[in-house]
Order: C-alpha cells, then structure tokens, then sequence
C-alpha cells in the first residue's frame, strides 16, 4: 500500500520519523512491511504525496490546514488524535474515504493524569496551590482516597483508565455511558438519564467522555449545583461538555471545593479570562493525555492493528463514526 506521514507543521514534539515507522513495522511484519512509506512536512510534500497516496497518517491540525484535497486514490485516513469534534463537519472527507482515530493511544498518560486529579483534590491541593499565590499560611486535611465516592462520566480509553486507577485505590467508582453494560472497576453504571440521582452523593466527577451534539453542555449549572458542598471535579474530555462560568461561580462561593481541568472553551485561554484567577482551580494547558515519547509510536501499532483488519475484511476497530461523533 502507499503511505503517507505528513507531519504538523508547528509541533515538533509530535513528528513522525522514518525510525518511528520502521520500528512499528518491525514489530508487527505480517503487516507493517512491504509498503511505499512517505513522510512530509511542507503543503508541497503533501500535495506530491495525495497523488497517489492510499492511506494517510496525520494529525487533525493538517486536516484542518490541507483539506479538502485532490486525492484520487485515497481510502484510509487515520488521525492522531482521539476526539475529532474540532474537525466537524466533515464535508472535508473524500466520499468512500474511511477516517480512523487513534482511540487506545491516551490510556496510560491520561489514566496516571486522572487518578493524580483526584489524588490533589483528595488532599485539597488546588486549595492550597491558590494560598500559597496568595502568601497565606493557611492549614489545610485532606482525606484518603479509600471510600470516596468517584463518578466517571464516559468509560472509554480515558475513563475506563480513570475508573481502573481509582478502583485500586478503593474507591466506590460510578460510570456514566450510553449502554451501562456493567465494568469491572465499577460498583455500578449508569445511563446518562440517572445521573442526576448520582451527584448528590459523588465527592468527585470526573469528564472523561467524547463532545457530540448530545453531551454538549452536559455538566451544566443545575447538574454542578446537584453535586455536595465540598465535592470536586476533573475535565479530562472536552472544555464543550462544561458550564465554565458556572463552574468558576461554584468555585469562587465555595460550594465546590476544588477543580482540575485540563479542556477549556476556547483554547488556549485567552489573557484576562476569569479562569486564570478562579481559586481553587488548577489548570493543565491540554495536555494530560499525551506523552511525546510514546504518541506517536503508539498511534502507529493501532493504525497498523486497523491495516491488518482492512487487509483481512474485518471490522476496523478504530473506524471514526462521524454520525455519532465518535
């Protein structure tokens, strides 16, 4: 098959090389060897390249600068990112064209961020962190994790992650999905219907759910206000299925004892915002899910699982429903 790696054009951290592959397909050879391999940098390279180009490995940042694009023989897209509601509507997509994400990639990194999340609000760290701004000398307990009382809204890569982690520590772990098919971290899952009768007794809620038209705004004022006096809150997901500024209101009046978010509305957060002076409020700049060491290669193992289950007429696992939004 022709490949194709065009890397972004302003992150460094994240490019691909031809070692990369080559170590990739080192390790799966019944279907990592014998392709036309290219990589790319510039909009040149990249036009070159779609002439011919059957599949294309990218990050969503290139999607957004170079398509739509003459590709005549074009099949495969896959992206190197999980949640691909910044690139809809996807009139962009080549018809026939079947886009991929890279869904399996964020585990570890965002998994060992969220249970840390939950770990800081446990011992009051935010809380402390906005004292310590203030030159206050101010005691403050936390508590152990073991018996808190965790709800995870979205049990994929990310929140089964989050729901496992915390688990171990003993934590009485709820998760919120479409079908709540029981898991095994969990004591119990829910509906998304029922989650209003879970928050009042959830110490920490945890975002960890794709954005689509049905989990926009989601977490809203009325739910935020359903949460116990002193419960806290991590956004792992997207910045879009938070009410923000009822969050920051539920902060700055003490209701809700503490917040990390690592996804915000918009992005990045503009100077002055009232985010940046929220207290009790730690903020991760998007980038609690990603390791530069092991992205990439990563996201070139499951692109490859995906070739080998296009090559074999099966059901391609990480095949982006753009219907669904996920």
């Amino acid at each position: 098959m022709r490949i194709h790696l065009q890397n972004p054009a302003d992150d460094p951290l994240f490019d691909f090389s031809r070692a990369m592959w080559d170590a990739a397909a080192s390790l799966a050879p019944d279907i990592g060897i014998g392709h036309s391999v290219s990589l790319g940098a510039t909009p040149d390279e990249f036009a070159a390249a779609m002439r011919d180009a059957e599949a294309l490995v990218t990050d969503a940042s290139v999607i957004r600068a170079l398509f739509p694009c003459e590709a005549p023989r074009l099949k495969l897209i896959f992206l190197t990112v999980a949640g691909l509601d910044g690139l809809a509507p996807f009139t962009w997509l080549p018809p026939g064209v079947v886009l991929m994400n890279n869904r399996g990639a964020h585990a570890v990194k965002s998994g060992e961020f969220a249970i840390m999340s939950i770990l800081m609000l446990a011992n009051r760290i935010p809380a402390m962190v906005t004292h310590q701004r203030a030159g206050t000398w101010r005691k403050l307990w936390g508590s152990a994790a073991g018996g808190r009382a965790v709800t995870v809204v979205g049990l994929g890569t990310l929140g089964g992650a989050t729901a496992e982690h915390a688990a171990r520590f003993g934590m009485r772990v709820t998760g919120v999905r479409a079908n709540p098919a029981p898991h095994p971290s969990c004591e119990r899952v829910i509906g998304p219907d029922a989650l209003d009768e879970a928050l009042p007794g959830t110490d920490i809620l945890v975002l960890a759910c794709p954005l689509t038209a049905s989990t926009r705004g989601f977490i809203d004022r009325r739910r935020l206000w359903l949460l116990p006096h002193g419960a806290g809150m991590v956004n792992i997901g997207r910045g879009g299925l938070l009410d923000q500024d009822a969050l920051c209101d539920l902060l700055d009046d003490g209701h809700l004892s503490g917040a990390v978010l690592d996804v915000f509305t918009p992005e990045p957060i503009p100077p002055g915002h009232r985010l940046w002076s929220t207290p009790n409020l730690i903020i991760s700049p998007h980038t609690a899910a990603d390791d530069p060491a092991t992205y990439n290669p990563r996201s070139l193992d499951i692109f490859l699982d995906n070739l080998r289950a296009w090559r074999d007429g099966k059901k391609l696992p990480n095949r982006f429903d753009t219907g669904r939004g996920y």
